[in-house]
């Protein structure tokens, strides 16, 4: 199964920012949606947004709107979740995921990536 890898979660306080990036070595992301999900412990896997292949950003959870934004560089074959002002309720395993097709919707994804923790704690 084609593999996407995320990276950039680590541990920040509150009101601090992280970028998340995912890519993959064996397929372009440029030709498809990618989505980012999260999980905290307890809790099940939620959708936070979506990038289309234009670069069009959806936000599925109103609590990150206005802090958090996508983007993407074709030439790195990444795209980006910049997540600003970030608060403790934003702790959780972020995934990046490929959706069938290149726009944004809940569901249909596929390729998962293995999760990044992102933890925000004084």
């Amino acid at each position: 199964q084609l593999r996407l890898v995320e990276s950039g979660g680590g541990l920040v306080q509150p009101g601090g920012s992280l970028r998340l990036s995912c890519t993959s070595s064996e397929f372009t992301l440029a030709y498809y949606a990618i989505g980012w999900f999260r999980q905290a412990p307890g809790k099940e896997r939620e959708a936070v947004s979506c990038l289309s292949y234009s670069g069009s950003m959806t936000t599925y959870t109103d609590s990150v709107k206005g802090r958090f934004t996508g983007s993407r560089d074709n030439a790195k074959n990444t795209v980006y979740l910049q997540m600003n002002s970030l608060k403790p309720e934003d702790t959780a395993v972020y995934y990046c995921a490929r959706r069938r097709t290149n726009t944004c919707a809940r569901s249909n994804y596929d390729n998962w990536g293995q999760g990044t923790q992102v933890t925000v704690s004084s």
